[in-house]
């Protein structure tokens, strides 16, 4: 019998958030030390943005920008597309697809819970989930 596989089952919990004036330098870093691709932009319990990779190779070095003098906020791709912990995952692929983006906010009432990425689609599976 096949269960649809649920974004609540692949989607990476805690994200790690940093404040909007934090500079994108020590983002990148917070980034480096945790092995992470990206930080979540919050107002006090509000995200605001996420800022990953791509959007300091584009936005700071291909422009030569110093990290040093730019704040997260200036940089961070905003709004984050997000989708409902109990939404099935081929839905979150749809949106992925449809916002051409690689990361998803995971709400559950209206809050943010977690964070899915086409890297969580890789995971494995188990054989008896099916």
């Amino acid at each position: 019998m096949n269960k649809d596989v649920l974004v609540k089952e692949v989607m990476k919990t805690k994200p790690v958030i940093v404040q909007p004036f934090t500079s994108v330098f020590e983002a990148a870093c917070i980034m480096k030390q945790n092995k992470i691709g990206n930080v979540i932009i919050s107002e006090v319990t509000h995200p605001i943005g996420i800022l990953t990779e791509s959007d300091i190779i584009k936005k700071v070095v291909c422009e030569g920008k110093n990290a040093q003098d730019l704040t997260v906020e200036e940089i961070m791709s905003s709004p984050i597309p997000g989708i409902e912990e109990r939404r099935p995952l081929t839905e979150a692929a749809d949106l992925i697809d449809r916002h051409r983006t690689l990361h998803l906010g995971v709400t559950k009432g209206g809050a943010l819970v977690g964070l899915v990425s086409v890297r969580d689609f890789l995971r494995p599976v188990s054989i008896d989930e099916f």
